[in-house]
């Protein structure tokens, strides 16, 4: 743990007691006599009000006026924070530079008992689905600093056991499905792309201005990701089948809903497997299909998954 954040972490720990001794710190922070002396004084410095009571049973107390001032949550306010707490819990990987376990301690700190002890009787008792993410995506927080300085990264990127180089400006972070996902544009084909964060292996953040602010990226996003040889599609689907359809979809398709419940969109060229094996989730609630060209793929598709199938 670094000075700061251990000096940071001793304010909230020492801000709810009267009294504590040098063993105190030494013991919580696994630190020497000398780094715990240290550490007090720079406390002092920051204004925690700490005097000394010499003597055979010496010890340091703190003055009542307190550095920290109590945060007042109501419960519905407490629920609510625990629960996007406990959704962080499934991620291998964010963009913040946080322990969920510390994260947790903080917040508990804030906390009555009887708040501690209804958040605790939550956790046993709430489910809700969340995608685990298990691969680690190393460079989640340098993605979102380039993001946000409007800059652009030479990064490093595993595709097809291969290292390709890219040059790119991100605008976008998301989560999916169980994968951290950046979108940007790659500069030597000025075409929009959507990277594997786990999968990018190098990234350097460039000096150079981009030419392009993140809002005139978002607003070009699509315009940049659809090719001239596009394929545009009018999926009809069942009613009941909408469901599917907002537990997963791309910002290449939407949902129109009226007399019919019809998916449209586009799809490029070497994205017909893609394209194939998303319809194919929907199973019997696909009604018709245009062009033919994607019904012959999407059949293609299941005749080669049959075949695979009668050879098992």
């Amino acid at each position: 743990m670094r000075k700061s954040e251990r000096i940071n972490d001793m304010i909230r720990y020492l801000n709810n007691r009267e009294y504590f001794n040098l063993s105190d710190l030494m013991a919580k922070y696994n630190i020497s006599k000398s780094t715990a002396l240290r550490d007090i004084s720079s406390l002092e410095q920051l204004g925690m009000p700490i005097f000394t009571e010499h003597g055979r049973h010496g010890r340091y107390g703190l003055l009542k006026n307190r550095l920290l001032s109590p945060i007042i949550f109501t419960i519905d306010e407490v629920y609510a924070l625990y629960f996007a707490m406990l959704t962080l819990e499934s991620y291998q990987s964010t963009p913040f530079h946080l322990s969920v376990t510390k994260l947790n301690e903080k917040f508990e700190n804030c906390l009555s008992k009887n708040q501690i002890q209804q958040i605790h009787k939550m956790k046993k008792v709430l489910q809700f689905e969340v995608n685990q993410h298990n691969h680690v995506s190393q460079f989640l927080d340098k993605i979102l600093k380039s993001v946000l300085n409007e800059s652009t990264c030479k990064i490093q990127y595993l595709k097809n056991n291969e290292h390709k180089n890219y040059h790119v400006q991100f605008f976008k972070i998301s989560a999916r499905f169980g994968q951290w996902y950046a979108t940007g544009i790659e500069f030597d084909t000025n075409k929009y792309r959507v990277f594997r964060c786990d999968k990018i292996t190098s990234l350097e953040e460039q000096d150079i201005n981009s030419h392009f602010s993140i809002d005139h990226l978002i607003r070009r996003s699509l315009e940049i990701y659809k090719s001239e040889e596009s394929i545009d599609f009018e999926v009809e689907i069942s009613a009941q089948a909408k469901d599917i359809f907002y537990k997963e979809h791309y910002p290449s398709m939407k949902l129109e809903i009226g007399s019919k419940t019809v998916i449209k969109g586009f799809y490029n060229p070497q994205e017909e497997e893609f394209i194939a094996n998303y319809f194919l989730k929907y199973g019997h609630h696909v009604l018709t299909v245009k062009p033919d060209s994607l019904k012959h793929i999407i059949q293609d598709a299941i005749q080669n998954l049959f075949n695979y199938y009668q050879k098992l």
